[in-house]
């Protein structure tokens, strides 16, 4: 089964072609187009990884982030900040919104490809990892 990708993006050139390039690589990918839907949708289908613009209508990245890191059913997904704005403090904000990771626009769709590639790997392999703990501390 693919894994689930959230990409969340008002701008419907960015929504469709990461859609687009993230399908091509084997991902189930959903959409948003602000905030509120993003939240729907996160709660809806839990996918493991959300592409997360930070500038959007109703609800913006920033605090779409703050909210699903501090949602217990939801804080185990990986979220990657998309922002145009390349300041420090922008970064800084995210950071201290939760985010896992921040990219700035124009960004490289195959780079986002190859970096979530990258993260569920390691996720799984933190998964094998604390499961191997497990088991050896029941012996």
């Amino acid at each position: 089964m693919p894994e689930r990708v959230l990409v969340v993006d008002d701008e419907p050139f960015i929504l469709r072609s990461l859609s687009f390039v993230l399908e091509r690589a084997g991902f189930e990918v959903h959409q948003a187009r602000n905030g509120d839907e993003a939240l729907e949708v996160l709660r809806d289908v839990r996918p493991r990884v959300c592409v997360l613009d930070v500038m959007m209508p109703k609800r913006n990245g920033y605090e779409v982030c703050e909210i699903v890191k501090g949602d217990p059913d939801l804080r185990d997904t990986y979220v990657m900040l998309l922002t145009a704005k390349g300041q420090e403090s922008a970064r800084v904000r995210g950071v201290k919104a939760g985010a896992d990771e921040f990219m700035t626009k124009p960004f490289s769709p195959s780079r986002i490809v190859e970096r979530i590639h990258e993260v569920l790997h390691a996720s799984d392999a933190d998964r094998a990892s604390r499961a191997a703990v497990q088991v050896t501390e029941l012996r």
